[in-house]
């Protein structure tokens, strides 16, 4: 069984094997580290003792915008990367959401109250009428989060990653 050294080398070379080719392959990995495609093929190869270096795992990452030799490293500490953007994204998605359920919950006890009789007054339409308006916005504002979402809202690359204990 491999120790935790041997474990951590492979799993620096198989991200660093990774973002080399999410960063367009050892030439343009080169270019980016101001490396030689010699070494930078090193560092993929998992019999070869050099692995990728700090600065240049830190531009490689930069350029394609995912973490992953950063993330290796956090979780040898047992630590992981949180990315902040995608917590407040799913946070306000998550209010969005109650906010509709809310709205939802609303009209279906106007509406339960308003048909007790089996008629619904005027008066009792112009309330079931507000809550139908809340629960559209709530339900607009909520399509308007998961649009965000769609664009790039947690998935985006340039948000802040954070370490947190894991």
């Amino acid at each position: 069984m491999a120790d935790a050294r041997e474990q951590f080398v492979f799993r620096i070379k198989a991200v660093t094997r990774d973002l080399i080719k999410l960063c367009g392959g050892v030439e343009r990995s080169g270019e980016i580290t101001s490396r030689s495609k010699s070494v930078i093929s090193r560092w993929q190869i998992p019999t070869e003792p050099e692995i990728i270096d700090l600065p240049a795992a830190i531009a490689l990452e930069s350029e394609c915008g995912m973490p992953l030799v950063t993330s290796v490293m956090a979780e040898t500490h047992g630590r992981r990367l949180t990315d902040e953007a995608a917590m407040a994204s799913a946070a306000s998605l998550n209010a969005r959401h109650s906010e509709l359920l809310r709205a939802q919950g609303e009209t279906s006890i106007h509406m339960a109250a308003a048909l007790e009789d089996g008629t619904i007054t005027p008066a009792e339409a112009e309330i079931l009428d507000r809550a139908a308006s809340n629960q559209e916005d709530a339900l607009r504002r909520f399509r308007a989060g998961l649009a965000a979402v769609r664009a790039g809202g947690p998935q985006c690359p340039a948000a802040p990653l954070h370490v947190v204990r894991g």
